[in-house]
């Protein structure tokens, strides 16, 4: 098994979300921002994660994303299922012809009791165990979401005023003055 960007992103986003959620939705900005994942990439997970039932989002200022269900309900097998990882270790994806025309490979019995056990282990750890083990190295959690507001490196400048005629008939009557 081969597990994916996807899988491991997912699984991360929903660890630092689990860690700030008492403070009210996050926004994927934060989780992007804290995680070095793409905005983009997020949206995509968060989208298939919120079809799941997994968070919730809530629109508008301070809107975001919240866990949907008790992190101690969540287990990583839901997580890296719902954004459609498969947890498959045959070269088949268990369809019994890893030769072609049905035939099984002699290893197929040992990679799909490996899947098995995969399963079992991802559906074993919970978020909460995953926020719990953050936290116990010592990770520290801001009390308030940092809110950076959009300053521009670049001065402002007053606009110029140009006292110039702004129609024909301006212009006609500023010639005529001369």
């Amino acid at each position: 098994m081969r597990l994916t960007t996807k899988g491991r992103f997912a699984v991360t986003a929903m660890i630092d979300l689990g860690l700030r959620q008492s403070n009210g939705p996050v926004t994927l900005a934060a989780i992007s921002q804290r995680q070095q994942i793409s905005l983009s990439y997020l949206e995509q997970l968060f989208g298939k994660l919120r079809r799941h039932e997994l968070v919730e989002s809530t629109r508008g200022p301070g809107g975001g994303y919240t866990l949907a269900r008790n992190p101690a309900e969540i287990t990583v097998a839901d997580i890296i299922t719902s954004v459609d990882e498969p947890i498959d270790a045959t070269h088949c994806a268990g369809k019994e012809n890893c030769l072609g025309e049905g035939a099984r490979c002699m290893t197929h019995d040992l990679w799909t009791a490996l899947n098995v056990r995969m399963v079992e282990f991802l559906d074993s750890v919970t978020l909460q165990k995953l926020v719990d083990d953050q936290l116990a190295k010592g990770l520290q959690v801001e009390d308030k979401p940092s809110v950076k507001r959009a300053i521009s490196a670049m001065p402002v400048s007053k606009p110029i005023r140009i006292n110039a005629p702004n129609s024909v008939f301006a212009l006609g009557n500023a010639f005529s003055k001369t």
